[in-house]
Order: structure tokens, then sequence, then C-alpha cells
């Protein structure tokens, strides 16, 4: 009965959401949107990494930040039992060390730069990265493109930059929004936050039916 509507919409291709094996790096205002929408999707096979406690300041946009000083990583754990879960310092240094080769897609919601980078350079086939979710309001900005058509947003081009420097010439695919800043510091919206979540769910689940 749980998943009885996925059934009826996805029919025989229900058994790919099912199989499919993700990682969600980072699970704040935008992953914690990607595992929520994965795990009511059907995808049984979901890992996330996080080294993060939840703090009150994050209850205007984060599922599970309710419970304040706990870390994220533990707490979803119990909201979402089947997934496994890793508490981990996300740097380049473990990008370089872990191996991504069991996982069908990668899904890029952490927000270190040097991080995307190093991503972008090791599995950008199975990369969907989320960038420059946080000062905005609008949701009917988002796009979906290729990193090399992204527009309008100031990581994304850092990113695009520090890539040509590197010779990287490969494409991945970036959920993003060129609406302009409406705020400076680290203002934040759930409506755009979690839309970028369920745009890069969205995205997961057509790639996952693709395939």
């Amino acid at each position: 009965m749980r998943y009885t509507r996925c059934k009826e919409l996805f029919g025989d291709d229900f058994v790919k959401l099912q199989k499919a094996k993700v990682l969600i790096l980072g699970v704040g205002g935008v992953g914690s949107y990607v595992l929520d929408c994965l795990y009511r999707s059907g995808v049984s096979d979901i890992t996330i990494v996080d080294f993060d406690t939840f703090d009150v300041s994050n209850q205007n946009r984060q599922i599970g930040s309710e419970f304040v000083g706990e870390s994220k990583v533990d707490v979803f754990a119990k909201l979402y039992p089947s997934i496994t879960t890793i508490n981990a310092q996300i740097d380049t240094q473990w990008v370089e060390e872990f191996d991504f080769a069991p996982y069908d897609i990668v899904v890029d919601a952490q927000d270190t730069t040097k991080v995307k980078i190093a991503l972008a350079k090791k599995c950008y086939k199975k990369l969907i990265m989320s960038v420059g979710s946080a000062k905005r309001y609008d949701a009917s900005k988002i796009e979906v493109a290729t990193i090399w058509k992204t527009h309008g947003d100031a990581l994304a081009r850092k990113i695009r930059n520090e890539l040509k420097k590197a010779k990287f010439d490969r494409n991945f695919l970036v959920v993003f929004s060129p609406e302009e800043d409406r705020c400076k510091g680290s203002g934040s919206f759930v409506g755009v936050t979690g839309s970028f979540g369920l745009m890069i769910c969205s995205e997961v689940v057509k790639r996952v039916l693709r395939g």
C-alpha cells in the first residue's frame, strides 16, 4: 500500500527506483529534501554523508531540525530506517579516498566549493550538483542545466572558471537559480531550498528511469 500511487505512475519501471543506489552528500536545507523525496518515491538504497549537528538556526529550512544538538545522520537514521549513514567530514581528501563506484547517482548538496570541484573531476558521470539556493525567494526561477550552461549564479561561475583552469571540459548536471541575491549574509527560504531538493529528486528519478 505504501507505494501504490508510485507504482501507478511509474508502472513496471518502479522496480528501477527500488534498485537504484543513490549517494547524498550533505543533508541540510537541500539534501534533506532530496532524501525525503527519494525515500517516499521508493528508492530504498540511499546513503547519506554529513558531519554536522542540528542547530536552532536550521529550523527555518531543514527536515529533522527540531532535534537541536543531535547528529544529522543519527536523526535521519531514525526517520528513514532503511538508509545507510556515514558520519564524516566531506573534504577534498575524503572525496579522493572514497569509493563512488557502487553508486548509480551522486547528489552534491554540500556547500564547499573545493569539494564540489573535486567531485566533478572524480565522478562527473554520476553527479547532480546543487548550487546557490540561499538568498533567494522565487522558486519559479530554478533551472536545470549542465555546468557550462549555468548563468546568473556566482558559485556556478566560480566552479566553471576553476574547471576551465584545470582543463576539465566534461559535463555534469546542476540545479541552480539565476535569481539575484535578495540579501547579504546567509538568509534562506525553505520555499527555494526545499524546491532545489525536490528538483534534484526529480532529476534523479528521470535518470534512473531512463537507465
